[in-house]
């Protein structure tokens, strides 16, 4: 069902090329690797059919679509960049048609390692199935030829060089995945760039959209005085060695990490800021925080769980959990004023969970949380290209703005409550 499972056979291109007599063929040399792309508009109401790159003809965005630059894929079944490629390729995002993948380090660097092999093989499936090509940089690409979309998904201290890369080679619009910078001063210099070029960037907060966040939002407005929490779960083994791994990966921080998503939601719906924080409380009979050795022989400090409230100064009151090994479900809940537990509504909920199980069979090595956000994923990337294409607003979608904000919020939280936990 692809559009992409039927590619039209060098030689024959050439033939019909010359059979319908059009009267030009564009070719414009990369100064790194001299590919090139050829433009066939032989097909009536088609913008373009296919072009080569590095000798190999492939079908690429249609009218209606953003032509997609995935920068930073991943390990498969492990790196978020590599699921947001698979929603794209099994046409789950019709505004988006996923032309490139560019991921430095498996096709550089790491391309030996164990994981390197496994991408290699992913690779070639994906380029025989689908014509998607990879590169090893932006350098290697061609120009745009529809309203072009990168997709930034890489390691976070990354991010702000290829923004600037992704910025110089054509693209009108950024999806940047959650934090978007290591630094508050980064991600703000990072937003400068982009609106000096006129280039919008959007976030992936994917939770601002998902279903659990807006129906205990809408119950808790019925609730006089009522309390939301909101609770974040992965599913990582509780041992040194697993949570080591991931507190390396994610050297950022759970913070700046899997609960900035949280945070982000407290920005956007609770006025959260860090000019607007009255009071932050801990609770330190859920935190942990510990010190562990990662895969490099290097320590790393993180909170493997997080449990906090936040009083603000204009009166709200918001409270976030966080558990590296709380599960595969994230949930939230509503107390009433006297702290009774009135409303609970979890990620996902009944009516998903046959979809998950669905991912799981087809999956069952990828990461769970995959699944259990996979209409949100969805959902959010659809809405940027679909933006990308028609100017649009993005309803829901998260500005790099809030972005700002976000990580101002997890940077100002951490020493205080590193110190409430000592």
């Amino acid at each position: 069902k692809s559009r992409r499972n039927n590619l039209p056979n060098p030689s024959t291109a050439t033939f019909l090329i010359m059979k319908l007599q059009l009267p030009t063929m564009l070719f414009t040399s990369l100064a790194t690797r001299g590919s090139a792309f050829a433009i066939n508009n032989a097909r009536s109401g088609a913008r373009t059919l296919s072009r080569a790159f590095g000798g190999s003809p492939i079908m690429f965005a249609k009218e209606g679509q953003a032509e997609v630059i995935l920068v930073g894929c991943g390990a498969p079944n492990r790196g978020m960049g590599w699921y947001h490629a698979v929603q794209m390729l099994e046409d789950k995002c019709p505004s988006a048609s996923l032309d490139f993948i560019v991921e430095p380090w498996f096709l550089g660097g790491g391309a030996d390692s164990p994981a390197g092999q496994d991408f290699k093989i992913w690779q070639e499936q994906t380029e025989t199935k689908y014509g998607t090509k990879f590169a090893l940089s932006l350098d290697d690409l061609p120009p745009p030829e529809a309203p072009r979309l990168a997709l930034i998904s890489g390691r976070t201290a990354d991010n702000p060089k290829l923004l600037t890369e992704s910025i110089a080679h054509g693209a009108k619009c950024i999806y940047l995945e959650k934090p978007g910078a290591p630094t508050v001063a980064e991600l703000e210099q990072m937003k400068k760039e982009a609106e000096a070029a006129g280039v919008e960037v959007l976030m992936g907060y994917n939770k601002n959209v998902c279903k659990y966040v807006r129906k205990t939002r809408e119950y808790a407005e019925t609730v006089p005085n009522s309390h939301v929490t909101f609770v974040s779960n992965n599913a990582y083994e509780n041992t040194p060695e697993s949570l080591g791994e991931c507190f390396e990966r994610n050297a950022e921080g759970m913070l700046k990490n899997m609960a900035i998503h949280e945070l982000a939601l407290l920005v956007s719906f609770y006025d959260v800021s860090v000019d607007n924080i009255a009071e932050v409380i801990a609770d330190k009979e859920f935190s942990s925080m510990q010190t562990l050795t990662g895969p490099s022989g290097k320590p790393y400090t993180d909170f493997d769980k997080i449990k906090f409230t936040i009083k603000t100064k204009t009166g709200k009151e918001v409270s976030v959990a966080a558990d590296r090994c709380g599960g595969t479900d994230s949930y939230a809940t509503v107390t009433d004023a006297t702290g009774e537990e009135v409303f609970r509504y979890y990620m996902p909920d009944e009516e998903d969970k046959k979809h998950v199980a669905e991912l799981q069979a087809q999956y069952p090595t990828a990461m769970p949380y995959f699944f259990t956000q996979d209409p949100d994923y969805i959902t959010v990337k659809e809405r940027v290209a679909k933006h990308t294409v028609d100017g649009q607003p993005a309803e829901g979608v998260a500005t790099i703005g809030v972005a700002v904000e976000t990580l101002k919020v997890a940077e100002y939280l951490v020493p205080i409550l590193q110190k409430q936990l000592k």
